[in-house]
């Protein structure tokens, strides 16, 4: 039976779309559900496209009710991916998932990490204390941002002339060409 995956997204969803583009003819996992905390979020199109599932949930379904622990059980879901999500995963999903929720974040971590710490404003952050390199971490999501164990780093070097643009575009690339890749070596060892 295949492994299946649920990704929780916010907007854009580009790490999303790299993902479902990789277990597409997966014989051994595939994307079953899409979820969001964003009506209006890109990721809803982008699942639309390769007729993924979606689920729109507010703050309340996530964190007065087991809505969304309920729905990933009823689709025996194996994994979670959240990709560009900015809420902090309640305790009832830790709990119903342990070591099997997993984050990417757009630094080297444990630096740049923490509340308020995503996109643009990581990117910020870097090119303001000019650091000559930065890159991309995957971690285990735990009860705080950032914080779980981590899984695989990747870096890139950043010159002097590098604007955020290109600091951004630098780290995107890793995160499409690893994170799929992270994901399917954790389905094999489920």
């Amino acid at each position: 039976m295949k492994k299946r995956i649920a990704i929780f997204a916010s907007g854009s969803g580009s790490n999303a779309q790299k993902i479902m583009e990789h277990f597409k003819y997966d014989d051994r996992a595939e994307v079953a559900l899409i979820l969001s905390n964003n009506p209006d979020a890109y990721v809803l199109q982008r699942a639309d496209n390769f007729e993924v599932p979606t689920h729109v949930f507010d703050r309340y379904a996530l964190y007065q009710t087991d809505e969304i622990v309920d729905l990933l059980i009823k689709l025996q879901i194996d994994l979670v991916v959240l990709a560009g999500f900015l809420w902090l995963v309640p305790q009832n999903l830790l709990e119903k998932y342990p070591n099997k929720i997993i984050n990417i974040h757009p630094a080297l971590l444990p630096a740049y990490g923490g509340k308020g710490m995503y996109g643009d404003r990581v990117h910020q952050a870097i090119l303001d204390a000019g650091d000559e390199e930065s890159g991309i971490t995957i971690h285990f999501v735990n009860e705080q941002f950032d914080e779980g164990e981590i899984i695989y780093q990747a870096r890139f070097r950043i010159e002097p002339s590098d604007s955020l643009e290109v600091i951004k575009f630098k780290g995107q690339q890793l995160e499409h060409l690893h994170y799929p890749k992270v994901i399917e070596n954790l389905l094999k060892k489920m």
